[in-house]
């Protein structure tokens, strides 16, 4: 049988967990992005093999600019949590203590690296206009 918690909506979705918690949801958010590219990019090569137009539409949406940075967030994020997990996982006793700083330094790199690519997409954006 399941966990019963009678924990009204507008409390669950209020809840307050900061750094740990924005980590777990985004960490989900960028393994969908990427699936939804994954399966965007394939059934866009499907499509303009078959000579069908929504190939092209569908490769326009993935090549844009902010599809481009939605994209780099997703992997980006991904990647730097999941090497925070694998870590946490693997020098277990030694780093939990330092759960909160660990996040932070995660931030940091993450904010660093993204901030780098964002701009790199932004200006070749601009330099192809």
């Amino acid at each position: 049988m399941g966990l019963k918690r009678n924990v009204p909506l507008a409390a669950a979705l209020g809840y307050k967990g900061q750094g740990p918690f924005l980590a777990f949801i985004l960490h989900r958010v960028g393994g969908a992005g990427m699936a939804i590219f994954i399966t965007m990019h394939v059934l866009s090569t499907f499509a303009e093999m078959r000579g069908l137009a929504i190939g092209d539409a569908l490769n326009k949406v993935y090549t844009s600019p902010p599809f481009q940075i939605f994209i780099l967030f997703c992997v980006l994020f991904h990647a730097i949590n999941g090497l925070r997990i694998t870590l946490l996982d693997i020098f277990h006793a030694k780093l939990m203590p330092h759960y909160r700083k660990i996040i932070a330094i995660e931030w940091v790199a993450f904010i660093l690296v993204f901030g780098f690519a964002a701009v790199s997409v932004v200006a070749t954006a601009i330099g192809r206009m």
